[in-house]
């Protein structure tokens, strides 16, 4: 009993000069910070921004390629189908339909118990187009700002990019998850038996290993088809090789340890020796691994939305706005795709120095200078 306290005691002092050491890195701790605001933003989704329809794609195609900062009247026309409400968990997660559709205009006015909508064009037409309405079929007008500006097909571009956000977030979450249970059960059974299933688990970690990343990741989607769920799938299957190396070398190089060879004098299972006593030894390293490899699906899922092979519109990815955008560089509205370009290296940059820092934390070598 007094054993097992005094290894829980150790473990939590160790768990406390690992955080400080942390902290006291400033490029990792901010970027720690900043990841911590983006996935709040992603999780809030729906409930901040501008745009609430599913994937931000409520189209207003005379308000196209708007400058940030820009601003118009927009008069809520009724519809005439039921609008059902949703929960605020429905909409913060898949949005919701607008109960009204808006109409941009360059002004208005209200003659009796009807009201003249000028049709909103920029510059505004020598002969303006009205449409005429009656007031119990419109609801009060309200000024819409778009703060970043609007694309060619007059979306909210604000909007686009926190829900772009999510789409780079969850690729990096589920495709590391995926890539952390291939690469332990892999590593783990090579590393712990040894001889003839580690030259297998070699074998195949050399073959895959040898085939560019890429290349991989998009046979892999051709094969599954394109989509939200199958790039998450296919990028979690090419990630696997690093992670299964890395935990295989800490294994045969911690398989002879007194406490291994006391747990199996003791009788446990292998299972239980390598899941219960091993894996926890290896996990600081995993984790830093783990972070690199969440950068790398980021830029995976970029690249493949780039290519038109990712998310599929109308759903807003990083990538993909790039795509869309990249032909404006040349042009005066570059922001358009410089923007998305920056979220992708800020966050890419983010994870990365937040793996340095946790390497300098949960190194041992270092934890009592």
């Amino acid at each position: 009993m007094l054993i097992r306290k005094t290894k829980y005691v150790s473990s939590a002092s160790l768990s406390v000069l690992a955080w400080r050491k942390f902290k006291k890195n400033k490029q990792g701790f901010y970027s720690l910070v900043f990841v911590g605001i983006t996935i709040v933003a992603a999780l809030s989704g729906y409930l901040i921004t501008p745009d609430s329809t599913p994937s931000a794609n409520d189209q207003h195609l005379e308000l196209g390629l708007k400058k940030p900062g820009f601003s118009v009247t927009m008069v809520p026309l009724k519809k005439d189908l039921e609008h059902s409400s949703v929960s605020l968990f429905s909409k913060m997660l898949w949005g919701a339909k607008n109960s009204v559709t808006y109409i941009p205009v360059n002004n208005f006015r209200i003659e009796g118990d009807s009201i003249i909508l000028v049709e909103y064009s920029d510059p505004p037409l020598l002969v303006p187009v009205e449409i005429k309405l009656s007031m119990s079929q419109v609801e009060d007008p309200v000024k819409r700002t778009f703060w970043l500006g609007t694309d060619r097909f007059g979306r909210d571009y604000l909007s686009e990019l926190i829900i772009g956000t999510r789409i780079s977030l969850s690729v990096g979450f589920i495709s590391v998850f995926i890539s952390l249970v291939i690469g332990i059960f892999i590593g783990a059974i090579g590393g712990f038996f040894r001889g003839w299933i580690d030259n297998i688990v070699v074998w195949f970690i050399n073959v895959v290993w040898s085939i560019p990343t890429l290349l991989l990741v998009i046979s892999i989607t051709f094969a599954l088809g394109k989509g939200f769920w199958q790039v998450f799938i296919a990028v979690g299957l090419t990630m696997w090789v690093e992670v299964a190396r890395v935990v295989r070398g800490q294994i045969l190089s911690i398989r002879e340890k007194e406490y291994v060879e006391a747990a199996k004098a003791l009788g446990f299972s292998n299972f239980r020796i390598i899941f219960h006593h091993i894996l926890p030894n290896i996990m600081g390293v995993v984790v830093v691994i783990s972070a690199a490899n969440f950068a790398s699906a980021i830029l995976l899922e970029a690249g493949l939305s780039f290519l038109g092979i990712g998310v599929q519109p109308p759903m807003p990815s990083w990538g993909s706005m790039i795509k869309e955008n990249y032909g404006y560089i040349v042009l005066d509205s570059a922001y358009l795709a410089i923007l998305p370009g920056i979220a992708i290296m800020l966050l890419v940059l983010a994870f990365m120095l937040i793996g340095n820092a946790l390497r300098d934390a949960l190194d041992v070598k270092t934890s009592f200078s």
